[in-house]
Order: C-alpha cells, then sequence, then structure tokens
C-alpha cells in the first residue's frame, strides 16, 4: 500500500511539473507579447502596401522625417552662441605673478621694456582668452559668436574679436617697441603668464541649446483629414507614405484606451493557450514518449517559448528585421533529436504564435513554414556537419524562392522588385549554421544525442574503445560483432539503429581492467580454474561497475553507461551459479552472489543489445553451425529472458522480439557460413534413376 501511494504521489508530482511547463510558457510568451497599435500595423518600406485600403479615422499632421529633423536641428547648432564668463581675477593674478617675478628687472633687458609688456598682457586679458581647443573648434565657423558674461552682462562677440591662448602668447612678443629686445625676450618662458580667462558656462550653455532644439516642430505643414485615403493595396510605401503611416501609428497609439488595451492582451492570452494546448495535446496523444520525457518536455518548451520571446523584443525595440532569425533552427532541432512529425508540430505552433508579434503577415508565415519543411526534408537523417551546411543552403533557397513568387503576385510591374530581403535571406543562412554548436550545448543541456556525435563516439580509433582494441581484442571483436547484429535488429524493427550501434561497442568496456578473466581473450589455462565460483562470479559481473567507471573517466554520455548497465540486466552468472549449486546441492544458494546489479532495459534499443549479447556469445560454443542448431539456440536464449521479465520495463513487443530472433538467425548463419546438407554420391546417383 504505502509503495502504491508512492507511486500515486509521483504521478501526481509529474502531472504538476508537466502542467507548471506549460503554463509557464504561456505566461513568457504573453508577457513578452508587444501590444502597441505599431506592431498590429506592419508593412515593409520601399515594397508595395500588402492590406486593404487604409482610411484615416483621425486627423493628424504629418510628421517630419527624421534626416529634416536632424538638418533643422543641426542649423540652429551652427547659429547657437555658447556662454562663457570673463573671469577678471585670472588676468589681475597673472600679472600680478609677471610683475613678482620680475620685480629687480628682467636679465639682460632694460628695465623699460618691463611696463611695455605688462600693458600689453593687461590689453590681451581685456579682449578675452580662450582655451586653445575651444578657440580651434568654434573658429570653424567664421561667422560664430560667443556669449561673454561680465560684471552681471551679457554681450555678444564674434570668435575672431577673442584670443586664444597661443594666439595671446604670439601677441604678447608683436610689439614694435620690443623688437629691440626680442631674442632676450624669447629665451624667458612667458608663455606661463598667459591663461584662458573665459569660462566655459556648461549647464547654462546645454539649457540654452536644449530650449533652442526644442523650437524644431517635428510636424509638416501638411495633414490628413478624417475618413481620407491614407494607402491602398498595391501601392509603394515610399518615403513621404511611409512619414504619413509613421504619423497615423502615432495618433493611433495616443488614441488607444486602456480598455482597448486589456482586450489585446485577453486575445494574445486565449490565442497563445490555444496553441500551446493543442501542440501539448499532440504530445500527450501520439507521442507519449516525448510527453512523459522531462528532459523531451523541457527542451520543446523552450524552444517553443524562446523564438516569440526574442521576436516580440525585436519589434518592441524595432532591432533590425525578423527575417534575420534563423527559425528553421528549430525543427531542426527536433528533428536530430526526435522526429519529423514533432518537428513540423513545434515549427507551426512556434511560427503561428510569432505572427502575432510581426502584425500577422501572412508572407511571413508562409517563408518560415517553407524553411521549416525545407529544413526537415533536407535532415532526414544527420550524419557529417557537411549535411548543416547543405541544409542551411536548402532553406536560403527556398525562403528566396517563396518570396520571388509572393512578389510576382502582388506587383504588376517587374521593376517594382525589391531586393532588400534578399539580404536577409542571406544572413539568416549563414546564422542557420550556428545549428551545430548549438547542437552541442543542448546535447549536454538536456541530455539528448545526436546522430553526429554517435558517429563520432563511434570511432574506434580513440578514446576507449582503442584502449578495449589494444588491451582487450577478443572483447573488441565480439563487442564490434554484436553492434552489427543489434544495428540490423534496430533497423528492421524501426529503432535507432546508430545508436544501438554505438551502445554496443562500448558496452563491454569495463573488460580492459581483467580482460584476460574473459574467454574471448584467453589463448591457454582460464585463471578461474583454481578460484572459487563466488569470487570468478564477482570478478565477471565487476565488467559492469568497472565499465561505468571507465565511463566516467572518458566523460561519456550516460546514455552509454545505460548501456553498460543494461546489456546483463538482473541476470545470473548461470556457469558459475549452476556449476556452485551442483557441488553444494544442499545448500541455499544466495542469487545475489550471482547477480548482475543491472537495472534491466528500459529501452527497445538496450533490449536489442541484451539480445545480440547474449546470443552472440553464446553462438560460440555451439558443436556445428547449422540452420536447426542457431535457431534453436536464438529461440532457447531470447524466450529466456522474456520469460525472466527482462524486457517488463522496455516497449518492445513480441512482434519486435519475432523479427529480432528472425535477424540474428540469418546473421549468425551469414557469419559462420552455414550450409546445406549434401546428399552422397550414391544417393544422388540413385535420385537420378528414379
Amino acid at each position: 500500500m504505502a509503495r502504491y501511494n508512492i507511486s500515486v504521489n509521483k504521478s501526481w508530482r509529474n502531472r504538476l511539473v508537466r502542467l507548471g511547463v506549460v503554463l509557464v510558457s504561456i505566461v513568457l510568451i504573453v508577457w513578452f507579447l508587444p501590444r502597441s497599435v505599431h506592431h498590429q500595423l506592419q508593412y515593409e518600406a520601399n515594397a508595395p502596401w500588402k492590406s486593404d485600403l487604409l482610411m484615416a479615422k483621425y486627423g493628424f499632421a504629418i510628421k517630419k522625417s527624421n534626416d529634416v529633423i536632424a538638418k533643422e536641428k543641426d542649423s540652429l547648432s551652427r547659429i547657437f552662441q555658447p556662454y562663457y564668463k570673463f573671469n577678471k581675477y585670472i588676468g589681475e593674478a597673472r600679472l600680478k605673478t609677471f610683475a613678482g617675478d620680475f620685480k629687480d628687472g628682467m636679465p639682460d633687458i632694460p628695465a623699460q621694456y618691463k611696463p611695455m609688456l605688462a600693458e600689453r598682457l593687461s590689453n590681451i586679458y581685456a579682449a578675452g582668452v580662450l582655451d586653445n581647443d575651444a578657440y580651434e573648434h568654434l573658429s570653424k565657423n567664421q561667422d560664430q559668436r560667443i556669449r561673454i558674461i561680465q560684471d552681471g552682462d551679457t554681450l555678444s562677440r564674434r570668435i575672431n574679436f577673442v584670443i586664444s591662448k597661443q594666439l595671446a602668447y604670439e601677441l604678447l612678443l608683436e610689439d614694435e617697441r620690443l623688437e629691440p629686445v626680442a631674442d632676450q625676450l624669447e629665451k624667458l618662458d612667458l608663455g606661463k603668464y598667459v591663461e584662458a580667462n573665459l569660462i566655459y558656462e556648461k549647464e547654462l550653455s546645454e539649457a540654452e541649446l536644449d530650449s533652442l532644439l526644442a523650437t524644431v516642430r517635428p510636424l509638416t505643414n501638411d495633414s490628413i483629414q478624417v475618413g481620407q485615403k491614407i494607402i491602398d493595396r498595391g501601392d509603394m510605401v515610399d518615403a513621404e507614405r511611409d512619414l504619413v503611416l509613421q504619423s497615423y501609428l502615432d495618433v493611433l497609439e495616443r488614441n488607444t484606451s486602456l480598455e482597448q488595451r486589456g482586450t489585446t492582451l485577453l486575445g494574445q492570452l486565449l490565442y497563445v493557450a490555444l496553441l500551446v494546448t493543442l501542440f501539448t495535446f499532440y504530445l500527450a496523444l501520439f507521442r507519449k514518449d516525448y510527453f512523459y520525457n522531462p528532459r523531451a518536455i523541457a527542451m520543446l518548451y523552450a524552444l517553443l517559448t524562446m523564438f516569440p520571446i526574442v521576436v516580440s523584443l525585436m519589434m518592441k525595440h524595432s532591432i533590425m528585421s525578423v527575417y534575420l532569425l534563423p527559425f528553421a533552427m528549430v525543427p531542426i532541432f527536433v528533428r536530430v533529436f526526435m522526429d519529423s512529425r514533432t518537428a513540423y508540430f513545434t515549427h507551426v505552433v512556434m511560427i503561428l504564435i510569432c505572427a502575432i508579434a510581426v502584425g500577422y503577415r501572412y508572407e511571413f508565415i508562409i517563408i518560415q513554414l517553407v524553411a521549416g519543411v525545407a529544413a526537415i526534408y533536407s535532415l532526414r537523417e544527420l550524419s557529417s556537419r557537411s549535411q548543416l551546411f547543405k541544409t542551411a543552403i536548402i532553406v536560403t533557397m527556398a525562403s528566396v524562392l517563396v518570396y520571388f513568387a509572393l512578389q510576382l503576385i502582388q506587383i504588376d510591374k517587374v521593376d517594382k522588385l525589391g531586393g532588400d530581403m534578399y539580404k536577409y535571406f542571406f544572413v539568416n543562412g549563414v546564422l542557420l549554421l550556428l545549428a551545430y554548436p548549438l547542437m552541442l550545448i543542448i546535447e549536454r543541456l538536456f541530455g539528448f544525442i545526436s546522430s553526429v556525435s554517435l558517429i563520432e563516439l563511434s570511432d574506434t580509433n580513440k578514446g576507449a574503445l582503442r584502449e578495449l582494441s589494444e588491451v582487450a581484442p577478443g572483447t573488441f571483436q565480439h563487442s564490434v560483432t554484436v553492434g552489427n547484429l543489434a544495428a540490423e535488429i534496430a533497423r528492421r524493427i524501426g529503432a535507432n539503429a546508430l545508436l544501438v550501434r554505438t551502445g554496443a561497442f562500448y558496452h563491454d568496456i569495463g573488460k580492459i581492467t581483467d580482460p584476460y578473466y574473459f574467454t574471448e581473450n584467453q589463448t591457454g589455462v582460464s585463471p578461474h580454474d583454481n578460484m572459487p565460483y563466488t569470487e570468478s562470479s564477482r570478478k565477471i559481473i565487476s565488467h559492469v561497475t568497472e565499465g561505468v567507471r571507465i565511463a566516467d573517466r572518458y566523460r561519456l554520455p550516460q546514455f552509454i553507461k545505460d548501456f553498460i548497465l543494461t546489456h546483463h540486466g538482473t541476470g545470473l552468472t548461470k556457469y558459475f551459479y549452476i556449476k556452485y549449486k551442483n557441488e553444494h546441492p544442499d545448500e541455499d544458494v544466495d542469487q545475489k552472489l550471482f547477480s548482475y546489479p543491472g537495472p534491466n532495459p528500459f529501452t527497445r534499443e538496450q533490449a536489442i543489445l541484451m539480445m545480440a549479447d547474449g546470443v552472440e556469445a553464446a553462438s560460440r560454443s555451439l558443436a556445428e553451425y547449422t540452420e536447426k542448431s542457431i535457431s534453436e539456440l536464438v529461440d532457447r536464449l531470447v524466450d529466456g529472458m522474456v520469460q525472466a521479465g527482462y524486457f517488463a520495463d522496455c516497449p518492445i513487443t513480441f512482434l519486435d522480439i519475432k523479427l529480432a530472433k528472425q535477424v540474428l538467425v540469418e546473421r549468425l548463419k551469414a557469419l559462420y557460413h552455414t550450409r546445406i546438407a549434401y546428399p552422397s554420391e550414391k544417393e544422388a546417383a540413385g535420385a537420378a534413376s528414379v
């Protein structure tokens, strides 16, 4: 009863988790969806208007273009007069320093020149000295004027009526009266007595400039009246119509009430909830293996949620074009890790949700659906990286052709064909190549495995398989043979052939630790001859736990460890168990001493491996290889596994097992070159005379 309660509680907990995933997905998508009127009236500049006739619900003035506004502001900025404060104390301080430094006269210069320099310096400060950088910037415009604040008054002065620090030093020495001592004056460091006394008033200047720029009106003198035509289907959205549409959108935004936004939110919630619920029903009814797999659910709903959120953010903040997004990644990932039908259904639901964010543009839906179908078709089986490159090309070409066809349907003249969208499709194809590195991230994040990764893991020239071939060549050959048998069974019953083949290659890597305890690696006396049966059993069983340890050392994925653990299930080391039992007939034998740790297979592929491994190993002990002996061996071993309940926890059917036995018989006959029994020469002659 306690176990039943635990099972029920776990079942309800799993249901609540799945329900939580669905609700969180719906809430996240709706939260980010744009609700402004702008996204409801989407259009493409320099392309035909694809919607019906648009009439003005409100009267409005037409906006100026950004370029016009920028030019007007630039013009005002050029005539703007920044504020500088005249600081008389700077000049007085510098003059006082000059007088103090030369109170005993100037070296090698007669005394009458000192007052001349002081007077010259005083006049320079009276004119006003600007910092060199500020003067250089302002003097680029010869008509530039600045406002000087002095003694509470503000006066406007042209920039060429003030002096820069560099010019002030030059003017200091240009007096004709100082010409007789010019050489001596140049030896003095007179530049330190020149300092800018016109100080920039940043806050005042910026406030005045902002006030001036604010006078630029964003609207033109032209306007649209209520009921007036704005644009009709087929009209080109040129620069002028674009401004009219933008102006109309702003008016609609201002006139949208809180109630209207509420109804929009409710509609979006119902729409998204309906699509996500239909997707959930599809999984629950037709793909129960994914629906009850937490990792599969997590990946599917993450993909279903991510792209609508990204599209919504791009539309809200006007970030580039949504056609740059590689939406075909979603069906690629689902196809690689799951199946084509689920990939297509996921893609359709995701695109229909994204359609809300882009303003229900039918061409967006058509292009992306075709791109998704092209991606699924081109990845019927992913076995190399180059296939993703081909997929990117096929998806790009499909998108280009569909968009070109839609353009031809909508325009009346070929010269109206636009070319901007084709650039987006090209970039989209390039970004689609990121599917490969992202695929590796998904594998690690959600615990899936791709065909490319399986092929890489099957490479016998590196890693654990290389070590196995060098240390335990007999086990390696056994593993390869089992892998080929298991792959053929998988192909016959519709299981994952590449997965089971890869698992078979690794199922016995634990024998690397003590290879000579296993018959396929022995060349002489068996070490088991002088060992107790319980110790021999422990050695044989240890290759499972050692296999998991070696898999951890080589950082092999979990599915490899699952194949290692389940290829014997909870079975017995029968040879040693029976030997021990025969020698101890009166003893109650503890089967745990002779049992593998398990668990039993819980996938079809693991069950296939158990059958192929058991039959291949046992077939080596046959006295003769005939069709009858092989068939009897296969039936006895596989039926024994079924009766022992080893396949009770995996979704393999009796038909699958029947087909598996047929494949095993056929393959073992070919492997051991069985022949029909030819009649003797005498029998042949007798038969000929009849």
